[in-house]
């Protein structure tokens, strides 16, 4: 059985998570109006190879399925509201993929090299050297990731576009970047100036809107479960 505290945790994590990296659908996202001028050596790629693209904060990732074409999770809002593929199937803008987030529904897509990087530089099998873990057969990853095609449920923390590279390239669903953040809450949330500062941000929500039951419960919980963590 699911512990509601757990539940409550990580959804706030994952829309600090939203918030903190707000600039990454803005200005590296697709479905902005921008030049793309970026030449990619396709050729190069193998079917099964990770695909490494740095956004402002966080980097996305992808398998390369071959023929131009790159399997990755996206989140988007327009697979709750219709089936119809000519829709969904066109380019994520950045609307779709903040809502998709927010609401935590996405699909594993397939996408040319092109939309999928939106001019940005590629890495390739970046994750081997940086995870320092041994790759499955590339065909064995690019089948992964064809069995994986269609709707997900999709998760900041526990279940992002990292997830699903890694489980298709080492059999492992991990993710680093969410890894990450969480251990920086968590040197946060250990900080006794945090303690300090909700103290003093909820007295002033108190003189500003006055002693009722939704300032006062806050002003007084929040500081004691960031001093009690810490």
């Amino acid at each position: 059985m699911k512990n509601p505290m757990l539940e409550a945790v990580s959804l706030v994590l994952e829309k600090l998570l939203v918030v903190s990296n707000f600039r990454l659908f803005s200005s590296g996202a697709p479905g902005e109006d921008k030049t793309r001028n970026t030449f990619y050596e396709i050729s190069s790629y193998l079917r099964g190879d990770v695909l490494e693209v740095p956004r402002t904060h966080l980097t996305h990732y992808g398998i390369y399925l071959g023929d131009n074409r790159v399997a990755h999770m996206m989140p988007d809002i327009l697979l709750a509201l219709t089936s119809d593929k000519e829709l969904t199937q066109k380019v994520v803008s950045n609307k779709r993929l903040i809502l998709g987030v927010i609401c935590r529904v996405a699909s594993i897509r397939v996408d040319t090299v092109e939309d999928f990087a939106y001019g940005a530089d590629i890495l390739v099998n970046h994750l081997d050297r940086s995870l320092k873990r041994k790759a499955l057969l590339n065909e064995e990853v690019a089948r992964r990731a064809e069995k994986q095609l269609g709707l997900s449920s999709y998760s900041l923390l526990w279940n992002n576009c990292e997830h699903f590279v890694t489980y298709c390239r080492f059999g492992t669903a991990i993710s680093p970047q969410a890894d990450k953040f969480c251990e920086n809450v968590k040197i946060i949330i250990r900080d006794q100036r945090s303690v300090l500062a909700s103290a003093v941000l909820g007295l002033a929500c108190i003189v500003c809107l006055g002693l009722a039951p939704y300032t006062t419960l806050p002003a007084i919980f929040i500081p004691f479960c960031l001093w009690m963590a810490g």
